[in-house]
Parts: C-alpha cells; structure tokens; sequence
C-alpha cells in the first residue's frame, strides 16, 4: 500500500478507528499491539499500545506480546485491515471461547477457515513463541501447532449458521463473505468503500 495500513481512510476515518471501534462495540477494551516504533506516537491517540520487543518480526510478534501483558484469560485479535467486519460477530466469537474453553477459535466463511479475528487462550503463549524463534511466522499455522501441542482441535464457528439463526449480523446488512474482504491493495481499499458506501445508502 506504500504507507502504513492503520492509517489509510476508510468512510472518513482511518481503518485503525475502525478496528478500535469493532472491539469496543463488541464490549472490548481495545490495546495496539505489533505496531513499529515510529508509528507508536500517532497511534496512541486511538488505544493504549503494547509495547512490542521485536518489532520487525511481523504479526505473530505483536501477538505473542499482546498474550505476554494480557490478564484475561482469552484475548481478542484483529487486524486493521477488516474494516467491514462486524463487532457482533467478534462478540460471539469470545462467548464461544468462553462456554467450550478452546485454547483457539476462529470462524469459517464459505468453508473456508478465516486466521483473525481469532480468540487465543492465554495458554497458547508458549507454543506460538516456540514457533516465532523458529522462524515460523505465520499466523495460522501456529495457532493450529498450538492447539495440537495442547490436544484441544481449534473451534471453527460457521458464519453463515450464526447469520442464519440470528445470533449474529452486519449493522447494514453485508452479506458475510463481504465481511473479510483484506485491505491489502488500493483496489481491495476502493472494493471494501464501494461495498460500505452501497450499504449505508
């Protein structure tokens, strides 16, 4: 994108003041974590950053900081470049991780299993720190080599039962494939604002 993603407008704000207010909506205290050096400054005035020891490692870094100054039991991730997702779905997810007491859970959208927004157990810590000083950085393969190492399957939650049945749903109505389009390029950035802009019309 040729800039930092958590800065760049979505409807008039930009796409970190999206995520914030997901999980806030969702009834979440919202931290920054994974965050370089030079952008911790401007994105303090959105939440309260985690400070991150080895910034240049990319997400799972950030991650396995967020855990290490966590005090919940389980801890809500999501990246700044969902800006279409909704906080009911991100709400659910947690309650899901609460009754079944998964280390991992995360949802599925046409059969296909989605790494964030993703609930982690506190537990997983030391599996995906394992993982980064391996230089295995990918996020989903180590949330699943984490919930092997702790013989618990992740939880995949269907987002299309959940619309079904009313336990969950989009403020405007987007279907929920729409909801995890990545803000990865100006054309996915132009997609998810087309899509918004339809909705709200």
């Amino acid at each position: 994108m040729g800039r930092d993603k958590a800065f760049l407008p979505f409807a008039g704000r930009p796409l970190i003041a999206h995520a914030i207010s997901a999980l806030r909506e969702a009834g979440l205290p919202a931290t920054i974590a994974g965050a370089g050096p030079a952008a911790d400054s401007a994105l303090a005035a959105f939440a309260a950053i985690v400070p991150d020891p080895q910034p240049r490692l990319g997400p799972l870094a950030g991650i396995c900081a967020a855990l290490s100054a966590a005090s919940a039991r389980f801890v809500v991730f999501l990246p700044v470049d969902l800006p279409l997702l909704p906080a009911s779905l991100i709400a659910y997810l947690l309650h899901h991780a609460r009754i079944t007491g998964r280390a991992v859970t995360v949802s599925s959208v046409n059969g296909f299993e989605q790494t964030f927004p993703v609930v982690l157990d506190r537990s997983v810590l030391p599996v995906l720190q394992i993982e980064l000083r391996s230089g295995k950085r990918g996020c989903f393969s180590a949330f699943q080599a984490a919930a092997e190492r702790l013989n618990q399957p992740a939880a995949v939650v269907e987002v299309e039962m959940l619309v079904q049945s009313g336990q969950v749903a989009h403020p405007f109505g987007l279907a929920p494939y729409c909801w995890f389009i990545n803000v990865n390029t100006p054309q996915d950035l132009q997609r998810a604002e087309a899509l918004w802009l339809h909705a709200i019309a």
